[in-house]
């Protein structure tokens, strides 16, 4: 006889990996982006984890990114087509292990609502080549309010040049 407790945790697992079903694929699929590659083009031009992250939606370990310790100033772009995206001026320190940005650049990021792990949540991606780069949340600081947790693992950094012109 199976244990209750066993058919529910078993119940729970499935139940997270099984939502991706829910996510509107038909939707995004519809979407088109300044810059699109095959999944093939995609996988010669980015790292193992970089691909799972900006073309399958994944996310890395928490407190794993090289960026998040980045203090310098600079900006923060796409990893999968160098669009820039962030300020360094917009990142804090969330506490969350994820870089945490309190607000993008001007047309830098889209979003979509996000269905999966049963919850409901807003996915920021890249709005030129439509690359997942993590969910936004308010519960960010001032001045608004905002929390974009976003994969290091999606994001390149480019310090600001010490040159002035």
């Amino acid at each position: 006889m199976i244990d209750r407790r066993l058919l529910l945790a078993s119940a729970a697992v499935a139940a997270v990996f099984g939502f991706r079903w829910l996510r509107p694929d038909d939707a995004r699929a519809a979407e088109k982006f300044e810059i699109e590659k095959t999944p093939e083009e995609w996988r010669a031009q980015l790292t193992p984890m970089q691909y799972h992250i900006l073309r399958e939606e994944g996310t890395e370990r928490p407190f794993s990114s090289p960026l998040l310790k980045e203090h310098r100033k600079g900006t923060f772009a796409c990893a999968g087509c160098d669009l820039p995206l962030f300020a360094s001026d917009t990142k804090y320190d969330s506490g969350t292990g994820w870089p945490s940005f309190w607000q993008p650049l001007p047309n830098a990021v889209g979003e979509r609502k996000d269905s999966t792990l049963g919850m409901i949540r807003t996915e920021v991606h890249c709005r030129r080549c439509g690359g997942h780069l993590g969910h936004v949340f308010d519960d960010g600081p001032k001045p608004t309010g905002l929390r974009y947790c976003m994969d290091g693992y999606a994001l390149t950094f480019k310090p600001a040049s010490s040159n002035p012109s």
